[in-house]
């Protein structure tokens, strides 16, 4: 299977202290995978460092390209970015923020071409925030901006997509939209490569990789025993991941 994205002894310090330490990773392409772990794990770091968002040692590559060769706007084309608890210009109109997502397709100064506009457009209506297009992001609560946000990454149409704590705001129905609009990227192709604290929602991902103190502990499919077994490890067995129907769950012990 061809791999979105692979690491080869990743690793990044922070500020003189060694947050990932030679981390060895590939992440399949088409496939939704789940990052996990307790905090203090290196998750968002880690993702940071695929993204080209941190200095690290070691290689990424993405697409089966080393991420160095890739120019700034064609990564940008191919990868879009969320981040953990990400600010915006609280001025900027929804459909602004959205439409910057677009910035990597358009050529200097130029206007939004009628592509730009109707991939901004699907975007906002895929996350439900198209009613307010008109309204500026500081007049937003804390989960409609986390959508306006999803939706600038959306706008992107990229074929690998990071987010780091993507349901952070969002109430338990929007969760469930979330999840659907992940499954109907991947059935298009797309990669998606989420850091998630919600471990029940972890676990409808296709794989998982558990983190602990910048190391990977386990990397399998969700519903793999060893998986749950790793998890269950990592949070020093304060949960337990249980069959509930056709999926699995994370209950305390």
């Amino acid at each position: 299977m061809k791999n979105a994205l692979q690491a080869v002894g990743i690793g990044v310090a922070l500020g003189g202290t060694q947050v990932l330490h030679g981390i060895d990773l590939s992440l399949a392409a088409g496939r939704w995978t789940s990052v996990v772990g307790p905090n203090g794990a290196g998750k968002s770091t880690l993702l940071k460092a695929l993204a080209g968002l941190l200095p690290y040692t070691g290689n990424v590559r993405l697409l089966d390209r080393p991420l160095a060769q890739w120019r700034g706007r064609e990564r940008a084309r191919c990868l879009a970015w969320l981040g953990q608890g990400e600010q915006g210009a609280d001025d900027l109109s929804v459909w602004d923020v959205a439409m910057l997502g677009r910035l990597p397709h358009q050529p200097w100064l130029a206007p939004p071409s009628v592509a730009d506009r109707a991939a901004v457009e699907h975007a906002l209506r895929a996350t439900q925030a198209w009613d307010w297009r008109e309204r500026p992001l500081g007049a937003l609560s804390g989960g409609e901006r986390q959508r306006v946000l999803l939706a600038r990454l959306l706008a992107v149409q990229a074929d690998v997509m990071l987010m780091d704590e993507p349901l952070a705001n969002l109430d338990a129905p929007h969760q469930a939209d979330w999840l659907l609009l992940v499954r109907e990227l991947v059935a298009q192709g797309k990669t998606v490569v989420s850091v998630l604290h919600e471990i029940g929602m972890a676990l409808h991902a296709d794989q998982m990789v558990v983190m602990a103190q910048g190391r990977v502990c386990h990397q399998g499919n969700c519903d793999d025993p060893a998986t749950h077994q790793a998890l269950e490890k990592v949070f020093e067995h304060r949960i337990a991941i249980c069959p509930l129907g056709d999926q699995w769950v994370a209950l305390p012990r």
